[in-house]
């Protein structure tokens, strides 16, 4: 069974335009990563586990405040990552203050072989996109989250 994942992807109205929360992860791997290495807000979880239950606790983990109280986010579908996870999300409109982002951390050595423990944040920033920066700046996995949501907006405009 592939690794299982689920997320939230926020997203709100600017001018005509849409821009949606993605989150840069932590830790010294990712240090120097931009285009390429961003994401949803997301985590793994267990077959047994209610996967947007899961979203809203990464969420809340990764960014240090709730998402916003949505009744029912837009189901966007799953996707299969270049490593096999399967992630699933889900699209809710709000906003949220970057500057306010406290991530969890992690404990990792470092630098590697030296004995060390580190703590690093899981999450070390958060920004704001529109949808075709978001395209560059998403893992390559996750693009189709973007194009899903730009769809599902486009719907909705009709």
């Amino acid at each position: 069974m592939p690794r299982l994942s689920a997320g939230l992807l926020l997203y709100r109205g600017v001018g005509d335009g849409v821009e949606v929360l993605l989150v840069h992860p932590g830790g010294p791997y990712w240090a120097k990563r931009d285009d390429g290495a961003w994401s949803l807000p997301k985590g793994e979880h267990g077959a047994d586990e209610e996967p947007l239950r899961v979203a809203v606790r990464e969420f809340r983990e990764e960014l240090g405040v709730d998402p916003p109280a949505v009744r029912s986010p837009a189901f966007l579908g799953e996707l299969r990552q270049v490593g096999g996870k399967l992630v699933r999300a889900w699209a809710l409109p709000g906003d949220l203050d970057v500057g306010a982002v406290r991530s969890n951390t992690f404990a990792m050595e470092w630098p590697p072989r030296s004995g060390r423990m580190r703590d690093f944040p899981e999450v070390d920033r958060a920004g704001w996109f529109g949808l075709e920066a978001a395209r560059r700046k998403l893992l390559p996995g996750q693009v189709g989250f973007i194009d899903r949501l730009a769809e599902l907006l486009e719907k909705h405009r009709e």
